[in-house]
């Protein structure tokens, strides 16, 4: 009996290419783009601190190149990520890493962009000592690495928030008067008063009738890097002179003690916005490593429903404009 079935042929199945829309010429407004990539990527990555050494970080990045070709329908998005992944896999956070990144950004988009930024955002903990007790906690401070390439100059920006505590010079001074009258209704009438009986007294609630407000404040410090060393990041050491600068950060472990030495600390160190600004200018002004800097001070006041808040930079020719 025969077989039922058809003809057998020997040529070979042909499947067809997957579409390429980015690439396939279309009916579409022709223009220029200033940045086209993706944000929100999450990888892991080592990074090296030039005082804590290299460590691993958890980063949120945002990476783009530009359209320079106004005839182009779109860029390679895969390329990016892929790019991304390949280079911190093998390699820690550097000047040198991200600029080899960068670079494999345009190479890879030739003839469509001559401009590529990578940013990555991540959390920095540092092991702080208590300021009495001898006591150890973390600290953790929104971290922010920035590269740009344009014409094969690379920019490098590092950015840090920093939390501290701000106590109000004009509250202080109207608490002091407050106590001065509480104190002459107490003893304006006694002619020599024994020191013990006023130190007393002022250890009452009726000795200290009124407190100067504080509030928990953030200063933003984003400074660009003289990268010519590859030595590591210096977040360490931003974080460091930020806190000398203002004598105020908030504290991880604390016993009643270190409190007391908080409290004390904000009492010899009232500011207002405009002098927790002058005293990061200056600290940032000292250091060579830093090429430009841009600082905001946000004191997130308790006695208003607003925020005050200064803003000062280097003020260096072509550098960060003093915008909010």
């Amino acid at each position: 009996m025969k077989s039922q079935q058809g003809p057998v042929t020997n040529n070979p199945v042909t499947r067809n290419e997957m579409p390429d829309i980015a690439s396939t010429a279309s009916r579409h407004i022709q223009s220029k783009l200033d940045w086209v990539g993706m944000s929100e990527i999450h990888l892991p990555a080592k990074l090296s601190d030039t005082l804590a050494g290299e460590r691993p970080i958890s980063a949120s990045i945002q990476a783009y190149v530009n359209l320079q070709d106004p005839t182009a329908r779109g860029i390679h998005m895969s390329r990016l990520y892929l790019a991304l992944e390949e280079t911190f896999a093998d390699c820690s956070v550097s000047a040198a890493s991200i600029s080899q990144l960068l670079t494999t950004f345009l190479q890879s988009h030739e003839g469509l962009s001559d401009k590529a930024f990578v940013q990555l955002n991540f959390e920095y903990s540092i092991r702080r000592e208590s300021l009495k007790s001898n006591y150890f906690g973390w600290k953790s401070y929104p971290v922010s690495i920035c590269g740009t390439m344009d014409n094969s100059e690379l920019r490098i920006e590092l950015s840090v928030d920093v939390p501290y505590s701000s106590t109000c010079p004009c509250s202080a001074a109207l608490a002091r008067q407050l106590i001065q009258d509480a104190f002459r209704q107490q003893f304006g009438d006694v002619g020599t008063i024994p020191a013990e009986q006023v130190a007393e007294w002022l250890g009452t609630e009726k000795g200290v009738v009124a407190t100067p407000h504080s509030q928990r404040s953030v200063a933003q410090v984003r400074v660009l890097l003289d990268h010519a060393e590859e030595t590591g990041f210096p977040i360490t050491a931003l974080i460091d002179a930020i806190e000398g600068a203002l004598k105020t950060p908030v504290q991880t472990a604390v016993k009643r003690e270190d409190e007391q030495e908080f409290a004390r600390l904000n009492g010899q160190n009232l500011m207002f916005c405009e002098d927790a600004a002058r005293r990061l200018q200056k600290a940032l002004e000292q250091e060579a490593l830093y090429k430009d800097f841009w600082l905001r001070v946000n004191h997130l006041e308790s006695l208003h429903a607003h925020n005050a808040v200064a803003i000062v930079t280097k003020n260096v020719d072509g550098g960060y404009l003093p915008i909010p």
